[in-house]
């Protein structure tokens, strides 16, 4: 059963979600706090599994103390809940590592579908850190025997990645391995070049010349918007299902992939889309920078 924080300034908002949390048997409860720097240290000495949050308290805010608690050290997963709808504090909320946003007031069922979602998400994560120890430990056994596992390639890296987010077909996929395979090879840094400097290394790849940086650009910003529209699609079918939840909050503003949820049921009049280019590209090579120094 997953253990529970609630760090919230108000009173009865905690007393509400403990009772919705336990009542509905999603889990327990291990430890409360009404203001950010009091929860931080009550966090790190209970551990729960996962921490609700408010976004907004008076010492220290929700996002401040998620980052604190990253620092030192704290994995678990974070919701936060909040009155704000203003759609560039709850970006950041998410960028700050927030896996669910919780709308105040708190309504019963809305915190009882979330929270599924978590319990959800704790499992998967809970079977593929267990996948990971296995093959770790299979790993070792062959390199005993005298076999090591063959190092993949950063392209052999990116191409299931792609095929997740459902564009592995598109052109500009292309243009965005070439990309990867570069900054892997040819950069120490985590933090990407102007973008204008990366679609001239897509082009040069396959020796274009002209204006065909502006075509690498449009191929990819293609490319991304059909990644966006798949995973809006994949989480509209079933939100639980793991690409989704893994891919859009992560790659994309998970705000604007919501929305292009309710475009996509009828639910919003069709608008021209929106992607972060260099935020896709950005936590794309982060992804793939990590599993190539795991090797």
């Amino acid at each position: 059963m997953l253990t529970f924080g609630i760090v919230d300034d108000d009173a009865a908002s905690i007393l509400m979600l403990k009772s919705i949390i336990e009542k509905s048997w999603i889990g327990e409860v291990i430890v409360t706090a009404e203001n950010g720097s009091e929860g931080e240290r009550a966090v790190l000495e209970s551990n729960p599994d996962v921490l609700l949050i408010d976004l907004l308290m008076p010492d220290q805010d929700g996002i401040e103390t998620i980052k604190n608690l990253k620092q030192q050290g704290y994995n678990g997963k974070y919701v936060m809940i909040s009155q704000i709808e203003n759609k560039e504090m709850i970006g950041k909320a998410y960028q700050a590592g927030i896996e669910f946003y919780i709308q105040k007031p708190i309504n019963r069922v809305e915190v009882q579908a979330v929270l599924s979602k978590v319990n959800e998400q704790w499992k998967i994560s809970r079977y593929l850190n267990e996948m990971k120890d296995s093959m770790a430990k299979l790993s070792n056994l062959s390199t005993d025997l005298g076999n090591s596992p063959k190092k993949q390639t950063a392209r052999e890296i990116i191409q299931p990645i792609l095929r997740d987010m459902g564009i592995v077909g598109e052109i500009g996929s292309r243009d965005i391995v070439e990309i990867m395979e570069y900054l892997i090879h040819h950069t120490k840094a985590e933090t990407l070049p102007p973008l204008k400097e990366l679609y001239e290394v897509a082009a040069h790849a396959h020796n274009d010349t002209g204006k065909e940086g502006k075509a690498v650009e449009q191929r990819i910003r293609r490319t991304v918007m059909s990644a966006f529209s798949n995973l809006a699609n994949i989480g509209l079918t079933d939100y639980s299902n793991p690409k989704f939840e893994h891919y859009a909050p992560l790659y994309f503003d998970f705000q604007d992939i919501r929305l292009k949820m309710k475009e996509m049921d009828g639910k919003l009049k069709p608008e021209k889309g929106k992607v972060n280019i260099k935020k896709f590209l950005q936590v794309l090579y982060l992804e793939v920078l990590d599993k190539w120094r795991a090797q």
